[in-house]
């Protein structure tokens, strides 16, 4: 059974706004229509639920049963297996909602149980591929399996010594083994391989210039971090590596744009603020540096707020 309040309401609202019989008739349809569709979902129905909500849900001017309706076939669509429709319409909710914590509970299981279907689909078309073992191997690592996760890329190298991401993977690994203070010269090895193998992956790149800066070899350091920033734009932790880099060797001009960059780019990150104001500083600029100084005060006072507010109180 139809809803009678909330179609009675469109009506009232339909006659008030748009007084031409035809078009109050045809909305009032519409939101009835929906109606029925979330009935039938809440009671498992979803094929017959689908029709309804896809053809009506676009037509529905009234906010809360356009979220009603969508969140609805967010979960039918889900159940049926269409995935299309079920990320149609998160999307559509995400724009409608930012920020809705419903919606994002939803999407989060969503692209979990996405993630999952595919995984198994993989499993059974082709358990073989150098695609299935990399994921078995994924979720070794995920679970803090790095010897196995690492036997099983290796595996994938042999037969397929291209493929992008798997060196990178295997650095990861030996780099978690080194910890803080052992060697890193294995994970430098892996990840040289891998720009070499995709000479795009910024985040290799950016890995090799950490460990170029721990030895204090900034030329080298310098060289990595600047290829990261180019290869992607908003890679936001390049920028400021590149530009403590270039003020730790003395070129503090040289630093100042890479800085600038950052903070635009993360502007309530304090350390973006004292490390500009160090290059100001260092290159005549004091107007710049006191005002980059109270950006970073500014900034840390909105980072303590934000701990506290959340309650984790800043010792």
């Amino acid at each position: 059974m139809i809803a009678g309040g909330a179609v009675r309401n469109l009506s009232l609202l339909c006659a008030a706004a748009l007084p031409g019989a035809a078009v109050c008739a045809q909305i009032t349809a519409t939101g009835a229509s929906v109606q029925q569709g979330i009935q039938l979902v809440e009671t498992g129905r979803c094929t017959e639920a689908l029709p309804l909500l896809e053809r009506g849900l676009p037509h529905v001017t009234d906010k809360a049963l356009r979220y009603r309706g969508e969140m609805a076939e967010v979960r039918c669509a889900m159940a049926v297996d269409d995935q299309q429709v079920a990320a149609d319409t998160l999307f559509r909710l995400q724009r409608e909602s930012p920020g809705d914590p419903e919606v994002l509970y939803i999407q989060t299981h969503m692209f979990s149980d996405l993630a999952m279907r595919a995984a198994r689909v993989l499993q059974e078309k082709d358990p073989t591929s150098y695609q299935a073992h990399r994921l078995e191997a994924e979720s070794l690592e995920s679970q803090g399996k790095e010897d196995q996760a690492a036997t099983i890329y290796r595996d994938i190298l042999k037969d397929h010594p291209n493929v992008p991401g798997i060196h990178y993977r295997l650095g990861q690994i030996a780099l978690a083994e080194a910890g803080d203070a052992g060697p890193t010269d294995a994970a430098q090895a892996e990840f040289e391989k891998e720009v070499v193998v995709d000479p795009t992956n910024a985040s290799a790149e950016f890995v090799l210039g950490e460990l170029a800066r721990r030895k204090g070899d900034w030329s080298v350091a310098i060289d990595h971090f600047t290829r990261a920033a180019h290869l992607d734009a908003g890679f936001s932790e390049a920028y400021l590596a590149l530009g403590m880099s270039l003020a730790a060797s003395g070129r503090f001009a040289d630093a100042k744009p890479p800085l600038q960059h950052y903070v635009q780019l993360e502007p309530d990150d304090p350390s973006g603020h004292y490390q500009l104001a160090i290059a100001d500083a260092h290159t005549g600029d004091q107007a710049g540096a006191r005002r980059e100084m109270a950006l970073q005060a500014e900034a840390a006072a909105r980072s303590k707020t934000m701990d506290t507010t959340q309650g984790h109180p800043v010792q």
